[in-house]
């Protein structure tokens, strides 16, 4: 199978969707690799390295998306490169197609196979491939939420630690997965004083359980919620549907009961956004306010340490990319139900049903859809 790998183009997206130990993994299957030119340059994984992997640099994105049978990247295609997609291709990277209808509608169209990192699964019910990104989102959300609450910021001027006779800011994490256990870990080392919310008493169990009398664990209700925000500093957004846009878990109303110069960091901006004032930003321009409170809304956060990130994702990525080429995506995807989950759209069909419960389209299971 030839593979391409094009450069990301997304506002300050230094990631690339292979590395060169990937591309050489995939070579050494019998496969073609094709990078864009520079395509790691920013994050010092050069073209000389990928050369010795024994893959090919290719100019230009027409170039890639032409000749290679399936696209390997890291953040959703842009509409331009949406237009180049085309029946029967494989494009294999993160999608969050349920808060995009653009997006989804050009998926649609191309007739392309489009498998969704976030929505690959495990044998323990886990999210494998949007794990990493997860681990690295969650502990960048406490950096950039101590940025934001600087003074120079916007922000409040507090300390997320404080220091000997100052109490420490507060901090409120809404969501106990991977995201959230992340940022918390991260603010309790810092020595803020942290809440957790989550609905389900067994995840609260464990951490509880984890980490004891540092962290104050919460069943999270609207109550819980609103009577928590008048004294909290900073609120990390962590919450997940798979596949779904996130539930919008503080209005506008609520915001008001913050405090001037509060930070919300919306880690579930991908999908939407878990609260009511949410738009995505982008690393160059990262903040904005809404009633006194700093809202950061990165929809790449990972981006940021984008070296750090794009081995982290490859890590997880490359078995199942070796899968599809040594298998083909119609056998891979047949064969093993977790990669099938994470199918989204398969030649015109939407093939997960979150997604298609969102924006509105008919639902065809994965296996009718392949089968067809």
């Amino acid at each position: 199978m030839i593979i391409g790998v094009p450069s990301e183009i997304k506002n300050h997206e230094y990631r690339i969707g292979l590395t060169p130990s990937g591309a050489r993994e995939l070579i050494a299957n019998s496969h073609r690799v094709l990078v864009q030119r520079d395509g790691g340059k920013a994050i010092g994984l050069t073209d000389e390295e990928y050369r010795k992997a024994g893959a090919e640099i290719v100019d230009g994105a027409e170039e890639i998306f032409a000749r290679a049978e399936m696209i390997i990247k890291v953040k959703e295609p842009q509409p331009n490169e949406c237009a180049m997609l085309r029946p029967g291709q494989i494009l294999y990277t993160y999608l969050h197609l349920a808060p995009d209808p653009v997006q989804t509608a050009a998926l649609v169209k191309s007739g392309c196979t489009a498998i969704a990192y976030e929505t690959v699964t495990d044998r323990k019910g886990g999210l494998p491939l949007l794990a990493p990104m997860s681990e690295v989102a969650g502990r960048m959300s406490i950096q950039a939420g101590a940025h934001a609450l600087e003074k120079a910021q916007g922000g409040s001027g507090v300390l997320l630690g404080g220091v000997p006779g100052v109490k420490p800011a507060n901090v409120l994490v809404l969501g106990g997965g991977v995201v959230g256990l992340n940022a918390a870990r991260m603010a309790m080392g810092l020595n803020a004083r942290v809440t957790l919310l989550d609905r389900s008493l067994d995840r609260l169990r464990y951490i509880d359980e984890l980490y004891g009398d540092r962290i104050t664990t919460l069943y999270s209700t609207v109550d819980a919620i609103e009577s928590l925000l008048p004294q909290t500093d900073l609120v990390i957004g962590a919450v997940l549907i798979p596949g779904a846009a996130a539930p919008k878990l503080v209005s506008r109303t609520q915001l008001k009961l913050m405090k001037p110069g509060s930070v919300l960091v919306d880690v579930a901006i991908d999908q939407g956004g878990c609260f009511e004032t949410s738009k995505p930003t982008t690393h160059q321009n990262p903040t904005f306010e809404v009633d006194d409170v700093i809202h950061y809304c990165v929809a790449n956060m990972p981006g940021g340490v984008a070296r750090t990130s794009t081995f982290a994702l490859t890590n997880a990525t490359l078995p199942f990319a070796v899968q599809i080429a040594n298998r083909g995506a119609k056998a891979a995807l047949l064969a093993d139900e977790h990669l099938r989950n994470g199918l989204n759209v398969h030649a015109g069909k939407i093939t997960y049903k979150a997604v298609a419960d969102d924006l509105g389209y008919d639902y065809v299971p994965a296996t009718d859809a392949l089968n067809a």
